[in-house]
């Protein structure tokens, strides 16, 4: 059997973030049992028009000679094949449940425009969702999106995590890992820790568009320090001598932060409102949520 993965070609050459990690996990495991060939598109947030050129790279694949399709991130499900499969990351969220966020402060007639283009991306991203043949999706919340704004029902299926060597060392920072972006709120850490006398540091790792925010906003702080983008190696051994791990963004799921986080025996602080407390406690609810997992982390998770 020929399979053929979909996803986004990585912003950052040689650099694999959440997602495409996820991607190139689900290749090596699908190549174990089939013919898998992992065919990355070229994706571009930056503008208008490179947002619909993605789209339209997307849905101009010739995947004739495939047997079944599975695409991931948007917008990867518009491809168009009898057999395919979505498991879908996210959609381009500025668009969904940050649009009010982004956009909710402009004047009538640049609203306007966004509002024209938030209906475009909708219609086109239930195209592609209407032609598949399954929707699953890597968590609760992303389903409760798509629900919410598209109408359509998915299956939840956890993302596994391969154990690259986790383990626990000491409790010497707090740690804070992810893409340096306004809706990971990592501004919200930042000023949480300055109100705080502790002696220990908070690490930051990750890169984005925002960290010129979060560096000035923590700069007079020399217990917070920013180290950019690190190995897995080094990640690992981040881990593994932390205090406890922070995880505060807005409405996101449950993902690799809390399971690596887990597998490193280390509690996690997240925020009481928006969709990832509530993933978290679904995700335990062995059973009765309906929605199945590819691996399930040993230590306890600790709000």
């Amino acid at each position: 059997m020929r399979i053929a993965l979909i996803g986004p070609t990585s912003p950052a050459r040689g650099r694999l973030f959440g997602a495409e990690r996820l991607i190139h996990e689900l290749h090596n495991a699908l190549s174990v049992i089939c013919e898998a060939e992992l065919i990355e598109v070229p994706v571009s947030e930056a503008t208008w028009d490179t947002v619909l050129e993605s789209y339209i790279s997307c849905y101009d694949l010739n995947l004739s000679k495939y047997d079944a399709v599975v695409s991931t991130k948007n917008p990867t499900f518009m491809v168009r094949h009898p057999n395919h499969i979505c498991w879908l990351i996210h959609q381009i969220r500025v668009f969904y449940d940050r649009f009010d966020d982004e956009y909710g402060r402009y004047d009538p007639p640049s609203l306007g425009e966004q509002i024209k283009r938030r209906d475009l991306i909708h219609q086109l991203d239930n195209i592609g969702f209407r032609r598949a043949r399954r929707v699953f999706t890597i968590g609760h919340e992303v389903s409760r999106r798509l629900k919410q704004y598209n109408g359509f029902d998915s299956e939840v299926l956890h993302p596994p995590l391969e154990n690259k060597g986790c383990f626990c060392g000491g409790q010497d920072y707090f740690f804070l890992p992810g893409r340096l972006h306004r809706w990971t709120r990592v501004d919200l850490a930042v000023r949480a820790f300055k109100l705080t006398q502790c002696p220990i540091s908070l690490l930051i790792v990750g890169a984005g568009e925002d960290e010129p925010y979060f560096r000035e906003l923590a700069k007079d702080d020399p217990r917070i320090k920013f180290l950019g983008y690190v190995s897995d190696d080094e990640i690992i051994e981040l881990y593994a001598h932390a205090l406890c791990v922070l995880f505060v963004p807005k409405d996101e799921d449950f993902g690799y932060v809390t399971l690596e986080a887990m597998m490193s025996h280390k509690p996690v602080i997240t925020w009481r409102r928006g969709g990832y407390r509530k993933s978290c406690l679904q995700f335990f609810l062995s059973g009765a949520d309906g929605g199945k997992r590819l691996s399930r982390p040993a230590p306890a998770f600790l709000e």
